[in-house]
């Protein structure tokens, strides 16, 4: 999260060009074309969890702790905080957590569905980034335009009814059909060897 002793010197003209420079830095990580996952072994307050919130999977040790913190500041999360974790554990939940700024650790994380996994601390402090790359090394043999895709149907129709999530997924679909990579994927299979995929 942010720096709190640093934050308290800033004029308020300052802490909305930081909020607002977070909240665009925070945006674009959801943007971004790729699968990425947030590994959290330690403390992710604040900035830190809404960061982690725009990540499209979330691993942390059963030691890290994690919250919106925002309003014992009295301040509210600002950088997606409201509106990502409503999206990833409820409505409900999403308003106790933030309105009591409740700090939780990765067990009581995974089981609200904030966390898709959760492992124990290793001797080195780098379990969870440990389990990220773990996770990173299943999606790398995929085929990268379809996986660009993927995350694009999802992100979009998450968004919208479910008739217009299902043409966007169609559209979507459209867009892997021409690929030398399918191609690739569909000789790979009958040849009964890995496919070489190049994102073409």
């Amino acid at each position: 999260g942010a720096d709190l002793k640093e934050r308290a010197k800033m004029h308020s003209s300052e802490v909305s060009s930081f909020v607002s420079k977070a909240r665009a830095t925070i945006n674009e990580m959801a943007n971004l074309p790729v699968p990425t996952i947030a590994a959290i072994d330690g403390t992710a307050l604040g900035g830190g969890l809404e960061l982690a919130l725009a990540c499209d999977i979330r691993v942390a040790a059963s030691s890290a702790k994690m919250g919106l913190v925002e309003t014992k500041l009295a301040i509210i999360p600002g950088a997606g905080g409201t509106q990502r974790l409503p999206r990833t554990i409820g409505v409900s939940l999403a308003k106790e957590l933030i309105f009591s700024a409740r700090i939780v650790d990765g067990e009581e994380a995974k089981s609200i569905g904030l966390i898709s996994h959760v492992v124990e601390q290793n001797e080195a402090g780098d379990a969870a980034y440990r389990r990220a790359l773990a996770l990173a090394r299943e999606f790398l043999p995929q085929g990268p335009v379809a996986m660009r895709v993927a995350k694009l149907a999802i992100n979009q129709g998450m968004e919208v009814d479910l008739v217009t999530g299902l043409a966007i997924e169609e559209a979507c679909y459209a867009q892997t059909i021409p690929t030398k990579d399918r191609i690739e994927g569909l000789l790979a299979f009958k040849e009964k060897r890995t496919p070489r995929y190049k994102g073409e």
